[in-house]
């Protein structure tokens, strides 16, 4: 099997100095979006042969990382960041899908995805409402995942969006465990408006009321770039926006 990330992070680790990360898609990517249509029907009978397979390719893929020395793998998750949404909730009920059960099958193949990585590795899970031209796909705050995927998501830490009130408030994270740290997505990668010093410190003193500060980190809500078509901001936007992730961090 060829690898899917491994010379992107042969690269990264010759051309910069600090932590290189590799991000891939969360299993749930390959299921959510085709619906019922995930695989052809004959090679898989049910979803849960399917991840069998798609899980263990995550599993080789994340050994090859680690075996070259990778400290940091990202998982992107924008499905169980959809199923938060009532509309879509509801739509899913509309259609004969439990979308309670469809968490718990993305929660199990994000698990397994990431089982046997090396236990230096740093295993952050994003969750996205959509970032593609600064647009999103969804809304609804995390409260009815957050027992079971801040619980149960075998992951070092969660990278969540919080910049805007599409992600609701920060009760959630009341389910966040002790073991585990949150980055706070205060910062939006989707308009070139820069946020302010203190309104960033008020939001990390509001989050901090369910998480101790010293598991708190700063950070946009998403990449400048999911796609290629990029989002609404400039280079010096960008840079903007990361100086002053800085800035309030050490502040803080």
């Amino acid at each position: 099997m060829r690898e899917l990330a491994l010379d992107e992070f042969l690269f990264l680790r010759e051309v910069t100095r600090v932590t290189p990360k590799i991000t891939l898609p969360a299993p749930s990517t390959m299921h959510f979006y085709a619906g019922r249509h995930f695989a052809d029907p004959r090679v898989y009978a049910d979803a849960s042969e399917f991840f069998a397979d798609l899980t263990l390719i995550f599993r080789q893929e994340i050994d090859s990382l680690g075996k070259a020395g990778c400290p940091y793998v990202q998982l992107d998750e924008v499905a169980i960041a959809m199923l938060c949404d009532p509309r879509l909730r509801e739509r899913a009920k509309g259609e004969g899908v439990d979308a309670d059960k469809l968490i718990d099958l993305y929660i199990d193949a994000t698990n397994q995805a990431l089982a046997g990585r090396p236990p230096d590795m740093a295993a952050g899970v994003h969750v996205c409402r959509g970032n593609f031209k600064g647009r999103y796909l969804s809304e609804g705050g995390y409260e009815a995942v957050a027992e079971r995927f801040f619980g149960d998501v075998n992951a070092t830490h969660f990278l969540l969006e919080y910049d805007s009130m599409r992600a609701g408030d920060f009760a959630p994270l009341r389910f966040v465990p002790k073991d585990k740290g949150v980055v706070l997505g205060l910062i939006s990668t989707k308009t070139p408006v820069l946020e302010t010093s203190n309104a960033l410190k008020r939001r990390i003193e509001e989050a901090s009321r369910y998480v101790d500060l010293d598991r708190l980190a700063i950070g946009p809500q998403c990449g400048f770039a999911s796609t290629v078509a990029g989002n609404p901001l400039t280079e010096a936007d960008e840079r903007a926006k990361l100086a002053r992730a800085v800035e309030v961090a050490a502040a803080v």
